[in-house]
């Protein structure tokens, strides 16, 4: 973790090491750590679903949920599809049982039933 974190201080924009320095907050159960780096990476790839979907994980760790439910909302409007991994990921388990995950909820059956848009395959 000293490596990673001595990299992304000398370059704050190397998004690779800032997604791996994230991982391991998770994995460390550092929830508000690995916020603040998704936070970073957001910044520096806004479009970036997969950004988004991590950033929704971090934010439901952390017990934000409301939050978390526009972050995977706004995932899902930049293309994530994988609705597999969103409806079994471990991370995402307080959120979907939470009032929050209705909204997210809806937006899949939106995009489900939408003409041309295939949401059950991988990201």
């Amino acid at each position: 973790m000293e490596f990673l974190n001595g990299v992304a201080q000398r370059d704050p924009g190397h998004s690779e090491v800032l997604e791996a320095l994230g991982d391991l907050y998770v994995l460390l159960g550092r929830a508000k750590d690995a916020v603040a780096i998704d936070e970073r990476l957001k910044g520096l790839r806004p479009d970036d679903p997969e950004i988004r979907y991590n950033l929704a994980c971090s934010l439901t760790l952390n017990r934000q949920f409301e939050a978390a439910a526009a972050e995977l909302a706004f995932a899902l409007e930049l293309g994530f599809s994988d609705v597999h991994t969103l409806q079994s990921d471990p991370d995402l388990a307080d959120l979907r049982a939470h009032p929050a995950f209705r909204s997210v909820r809806a937006r899949l059956r939106t995009l489900s039933a939408s003409p041309g848009k295939n949401r059950s395959g991988g990201a």
